[in-house]
């Protein structure tokens, strides 16, 4: 899976901003927290959901189930608008 072409990021310091540029259905803007960028990020390539879980485990001190859990969210939001490509 990864991230829709038609859709752009921007990181600034203290957020991550998904939008869509043209011709989409969804046509707002997605703001998201450090974490929730370095997932999108990672769908910038083809990548599957146990990948980004186990990139989210070299960075971050969490557990496996909380990750997976916030991973799950962030996907499950990102289709809900159509910005992911299965």
């Amino acid at each position: 899976m990864q991230l829709k072409d038609g859709f752009i990021t921007h990181e600034g310091a203290d957020e991550h901003i998904t939008v869509p540029v043209g011709g989409l259905s969804f046509s707002g803007m997605v703001r998201s927290n450090k974490t929730a960028g370095f997932i999108v990020e990672c769908l910038k390539e083809d990548v599957t959901e146990a990948e980004i879980i186990e990139r989210m485990l070299a960075k971050y001190d969490a557990s496996k189930e909380q990750i997976t859990k916030d991973v799950e969210a962030v996907l499950d939001k990102l289709r809900s608008i159509g910005a992911i490509e299965e």
